[in-house]
């Protein structure tokens, strides 16, 4: 024997095609332990999408998220997560579609960009969540300085704005909505079983139990709280019906989101929504204003965002489009001479009468309105409205603007500003980078 260990018997292996050899292959060997040094700042090439949405957020103003901060240094209290990281967090999600904090937290465990932004920061879906909807005074503001910078650049000249809305799904359903007569009694039922529970709590003086009730109370006390805005919020809804002829028996409101209204959407349907308002400067394609309606119509809305527009920026637009669905004439009295209105003329009943025409009772504004409407120049900057707020509405669609997973305007309204703010990161960079290529 040559060897100086017995070599195990050679076991025969099939038989191979006459003329052909046996194919050597790399199989996969998942059991094998490997080791990769790496750090967080070489996983992202240098010009990637997460490093442009942090240096946006570097240049915001934070400060009024950090001075909510109660752990100070030299006193207890465990170190909360970064502000800044979080907004970039939202942000960089927003524009990759990314709409729930629980996805949002498994892709700060997987993903890379996500896991650069953190930076080494743990998360959680809770603190995600909570964070997303309970800064929309700051989002707001956030949301002024950063138009108004680019204002005061002339990147933003708010010369001629698009308006349009955008019906985005409630987080209710059909099913949720009740007459007078069953929200009474919900109220009433609700209202037993949170007193059934608290005398459960007083009783039991296990303290697991006590936890387990006192989480059934809450629920049964936020569920009465929903139930009695619902009736809060019928009256409303009542004297709508009474103004249209019909009984006010038939009003019904929605015991998961009392705010949300049924209104018909883009398919025809009639579902629990709200109507997200976005006007947008036609030069920039920025987002200048943001709204969130709790009314199936249009009618009646370019008044509240030239106010608004006026709150953040302290001038009126000089032209304003919106499509027919926005036309009362008491909003072009109201809001001429300071901003041009241009909006389409309904065809007349009469189909031999000029539309451009004024009517003998029609004001100055709404004469010259029409005239203005029938003019080439007002057709030729009347199709920058499409090209400027569809585009937007349409961005905001493919980014997972479809169904708001919050209750109420005021956390919907915070997920319209996080829209916002993404889509004008965007354009920013477009804007900044453009007269420098130039």
């Amino acid at each position: 024997m040559d060897e100086l260990f017995d070599l195990p018997p050679t076991e025969a292996g099939p038989a191979e095609p006459e003329g052909r050899a046996r194919p050597r292959l790399q199989r996969p060997q998942r059991n094998q332990i490997t080791l990769r040094p790496s750090d967080l700042e070489s996983l992202l090439p240098a010009d990637h999408r997460a490093r442009l949405v942090w240096a946006f957020v570097e240049g915001l103003d934070l400060g009024t998220l950090y001075e909510r901060i109660r752990a100070i240094e030299g006193h207890p209290g465990r170190p909360p997560i970064d502000p800044a990281i979080l907004t970039a967090l939202w942000l960089y999600a927003t524009l990759e579609d990314v709409g729930s904090a629980r996805a949002l937290d498994r892709l700060c465990e997987e993903h890379d960009a996500y896991r650069w932004l953190g930076g080494g920061v743990g998360v959680n879906y809770h603190t995600l969540a909570a964070f997303r909807v309970e800064h929309g005074d700051v989002l707001d503001r956030l949301f002024t300085e950063s138009v108004a910078a680019l204002l005061a650049d002339g990147l933003v000249t708010l010369a001629t704005v698009a308006q349009d809305g955008m019906r985005v799904r409630a987080a209710a359903g059909a099913a949720s909505y009740r007459r007078r007569s069953t929200l009474e009694r919900f109220l009433a039922e609700a209202e037993a079983h949170v007193a059934r529970l608290k005398a459960e709590l007083d009783d039991d003086p296990a303290a697991t139990s006590r936890r387990i009730a006192a989480a059934r109370e809450r629920a049964a006390t936020e569920r009465a709280s929903r139930v009695r805005q619902a009736l809060e919020h019928l009256p409303e809804l009542e004297a709508a019906k009474r103004r249209a002829g019909k009984p006010t028996g038939e009003a019904r409101t929605s015991t998961t989101d009392p705010e949300a209204r049924v209104m018909k959407m883009a398919d025809g349907g009639y579902r629990p929504a709200y109507n997200v308002q976005f006007a947008a400067d036609t030069k920039s394609q920025l987002i200048v204003g943001v709204d969130i309606v709790a009314a199936g119509t249009d009618q009646g809305q370019l008044g509240p965002m030239v106010r608004q527009l006026r709150r953040r920026y302290g001038r009126d637009p000089d032209a304003l489009l919106a499509d027919a669905g926005f036309l009362t004439t008491a909003e072009i009295d109201r809001l001429a001479p300071a901003t041009t209105l241009y909006l389409p003329i309904r065809p007349p009943a009469d189909a031999t009468r000029d539309p451009h025409q004024p009517l003998p009772d029609d004001s100055p504004a709404v004469a010259a309105w029409r005239i203005r409407m029938g003019t080439p120049e007002a057709h030729e900057l009347y199709r920058e409205r499409a090209a400027t707020a569809e585009c937007v509405n349409a961005i905001a669609r493919n980014r997972g603007l479809q169904r708001f997973g919050v209750r109420g305007p005021d956390k919907a309204r915070a997920i319209a500003l996080w829209f916002a703010l993404a889509h004008n990161l965007m354009r920013t960079l477009v804007l900044r980078t453009a007269p420098a290529a130039s």
